[in-house]
């Protein structure tokens, strides 16, 4: 994205792919035989055992233990026991073919305190996992921070402190030190969007605050983070890896023409104030402008720029659905329909004119409107923004509210939902692929069901059912439906 955002819409009406249905149910679509697919995870969602082997407490630890924070007072102390479940989870992936995992590793499981020695028991853990996946022909993509901080870190003063991205550059050596001959692709950062503005901004996430100022530190200090890690991994890697960061980006639409001011306010700090240092070496001058009356950024440092802008050799895009804005008029009842959970504080400092209006549907069970063409196109943009730099979609998937049926004794889920919402977003993909975007694989999120941050367990987005019962996993129509894409890299009908 641009300073001038020329790469985002300024109306509502959605696009059209240069071919094919305009509903983006495209049929006999075949993928490039190099093109990866891969489901993900992120390590607070699904692993549990969070008092086992040494590992500390996170920020979620502390966030989803404050009564109120999360939907039914919800926690990911057992989540899907994925630390117990390993060898079953990887047999999972296997039966679904699956060409890639994208997994993270609990920070507060390498160092209790993100400080200090290496926990043994942590790496043992993580070394198991990458092994086994290797054993079984699957791609390990680790992401090193999805969003579990160590508590003490955040005692300290979180990602707000400078000290913050130090200490995770230290983790990605050790990480690198013990892992950095197996990784095929090391992510530094999930989302850092979310831990910066939902962190530290509108409290829907941990740690929980709403201060302006500390969200805009956090998201200098993530950027910080990232250019760290990376030169720690390249320090001490052994093989020739990928490095990768993931971003979700905004598709920013505006209600009219009037709107491209509201446009270009929230693209700046849903997008360019990452892809600004981390792409180009420099955040745009207009989003300094616009919360000039916040901060001066003195907070960024001779030489701070330098260490974020890493060449990437891909940069990993989530998507999940489009925003729609306008400047308030201030009169009338204003709308803030976003897509997150709004606990008071806002997610976007220095935009307090800004409105998020509700999109037509249909929906997703997170009340997200189902809209492939902004994924197609987010990565047109992307190509025309950055030609040169290669794209994998990180997380694309939705939260239904899936059943389980029996025919017999035999359990089944039929989510034809979410097989049509694959088949739509994976067609968008094909689109892009068509217009020349340098596209290298798909990963849908998310293998299982488990922890939704704030919504606790009411959200299910797995392909794979857990039962949060028995524990038990049930893959689901759509699980069968993506092997089968995975093993021929056609759809399937």
């Amino acid at each position: 994205m641009s300073d001038s955002t020329t790469t985002l819409s300024t109306d509502s009406t959605p696009a059209v792919g240069v071919q094919g249905s305009p509903d983006y149910r495209d049929g006999g679509l075949e993928f490039p035989a190099d093109f990866v697919f891969g489901s993900a995870t992120a390590s607070y969602q699904i692993e549990g055992a969070v008092h086992e082997d040494g590992r500390g407490p996170s920020i979620w630890d502390t966030f989803s233990h404050t009564p109120g924070a999360i939907w039914n007072d919800d926690n990911g102390d057992v989540a899907d026991d994925h630390y117990h479940r390993l060898d079953e989870d990887l047999d999972l992936m296997k039966t679904l073919n699956l060409q890639a995992y994208r997994f993270s590793i609990a920070w507060p499981r390498i160092q209790p305190t993100g400080r200090g020695p290496a926990n043994q028991a942590g790496l043992a853990f993580y070394s198991r996992l990458i092994d086994g996946l290797i054993s079984r022909g699957i791609r390990p993509v680790a992401t090193l921070y999805h969003w579990d901080l160590p508590q003490a870190l955040e005692d300290e003063g979180g990602w707000a402190a400078r000290s913050t991205a130090e200490a995770f550059g230290e983790y990605a050596r050790i990480v690198g030190e013990a892992f950095g001959d197996r990784i095929h692709t090391w992510t530094t950062l999930n989302e850092p969007w979310c831990s910066a503005y939902l962190g530290y901004g509108s409290g829907a996430h941990a740690p929980g605050m709403t201060d302006p100022l500390k969200a805009l530190r956090a998201v200098h200090h993530l950027n910080l983070a990232h250019g760290l890690a990376i030169q720690a991994l390249r320090g001490v890697v052994t093989n020739d890896p990928e490095y990768s960061v993931t971003l979700n980006l905004h598709v920013v639409r505006g209600e009219s023409a009037d709107a491209a001011d509201a446009v270009r306010q929230i693209d700046a700090l849903g997008n360019r104030a990452f892809t600004g240092p981390m792409l180009k070496g420099a955040y745009p001058a207009d989003l300094l402008a616009d919360t000039a009356e916040i901060t001066d950024w003195s907070f960024v440092l001779d030489g701070d720029l330098a260490i974020i802008h890493q060449p990437l050799d891909v940069l990993g895009v989530n998507y999940y659905s489009t925003n729609l804005v306008r400047i308030w008029d201030g009169v009338s009842p204003r709308q803030n329909a976003d897509g997150h959970k709004d606990v008071g504080g806002s997610p976007w400092p220095g935009a307090s004119r800004v409105e998020f209006l509700v999109q037509p549907g249909p929906y997703t069970e997170m009340g997200w409107n189902i809209e492939p063409a902004g994924l197609e196109e987010l990565l047109l943009s992307l190509r025309d923004e950055f030609p040169a730099q290669p794209l994998m979609i990180t997380e694309n998937g939705a939260a239904f509210d899936d059943s389980v049926s029996l025919a017999g004794d035999v359990p089944a889920v039929h989510d034809a939902d979410r097989v049509d919402y694959l088949r739509r977003h994976l067609t968008a993909a094909h689109r892009a692929l068509e217009q020349g975007v340098d596209l290298r694989g798909y990963f849908v999120w998310s293998l299982m069901d488990n922890f939704e941050w704030g919504y606790g367990y009411s959200k299910r987005f797995g392909i794979v059912r857990v039962d949060y019962d028995t524990l038990e996993r049930l893959p689901k129509d759509s699980a069968h439906w993506y092997a089968q894409l995975a093993s021929t890299n056609r759809l399937p009908a």
